[in-house]
């Protein structure tokens, strides 16, 4: 397995598209870092180097539908109905162009499988042991620079975070993250309701490493503490979203 060849056809690929647009450029860097991670994540489980570099692999690949599905959207100025993982594996089987990532076809169904399943609320029920560890490595690293990109990139405009200081939290999303449950997008009522499901995010972590990072980097106060709510109580209830997300990751590690 070539990862250094591989990283050149991604750049080939990635190239393809304008990389001055913000967030293609964005999603490149992104991807990099997924690679990273979910390399990170391997070797935390010890996993054999064979094992490593797949994970490696399907780290880079992971959202190489997503510069279409961004494409598309900026063409359109409208939301997309593109879902970019099922968009992965099409582009990954057309022509059989994973083939230019690796050589052996051995591994196909693993990568395909992790690649369709990494943006999905829940991963598919019929996958194999090796296809549900990698699925799970690939949904961890991309949530971990989820939270990178969240503390360092996310929520800098003044009016949106205007917006959502002068917003409240639904019941229901409290109530749910309050019983550690990962919080579906589609449950949001309101701009405060955003910031609780991203947080949300750490119920859906599979692996102990990452986990200790998002400890170690501070990401959840480092993102919570950009918003001083308005309303009295949105405010402790941040609090209290502070306090549970602390205890989970504690008691998991």
């Amino acid at each position: 397995m070539d990862i250094q060849k591989a990283k050149q056809e991604f750049l080939r690929f990635a190239n393809q598209y304008d990389l001055t647009f913000p967030k293609m450029k964005r999603k490149l860097d992104h991807s990099f870092r997924v690679m990273n991670n979910s390399e990170n994540i391997a070797k935390s489980l010890n996993l054999s180097n064979e094992e490593i570099e797949l994970a490696t692999l399907i780290g880079l690949l992971h959202d190489i539908g997503h510069f279409e599905e961004i494409k598309e959207k900026d063409i359109l100025k409208k939301n997309s109905k593109i879902d970019h993982g099922d968009l992965g594996v099409e582009i990954l089987e057309n022509e059989n162009y994973l083939r230019e990532f690796i050589e052996e076809n051995k591994f196909d169904n693993i990568i395909l499988k992790a690649i369709k399943n990494h943006n999905k609320f829940i991963i598919e029920t019929d996958l194999s042991k090796e296809e549900l560890l990698f699925a799970k490595i690939i949904r961890d690293a991309d949530k971990l620079d989820i939270f990178y990109e969240g503390a360092e990139m996310f929520w800098t405009k003044k009016e949106q975070i205007d917006e959502i200081n002068n917003s409240k939290i639904s019941e229901e999303i409290m109530q749910n993250f309050a019983k550690h449950i990962y919080c579906d997008r589609n449950n949001i009522k309101t701009k405060a309701d955003s910031i609780i499901q991203f947080i949300s995010l750490i119920f859906d972590i599979n692996f102990k490493y990452d986990l200790e990072v998002i400890k170690k980097e501070d990401y959840i106060n480092r993102i919570l503490n950009k918003f001083e709510f308005k309303d009295v109580v949105a405010s402790n209830q941040i609090k209290l979203v502070k306090e549970i997300a602390s205890q989970y990751i504690d008691n998991k590690n």
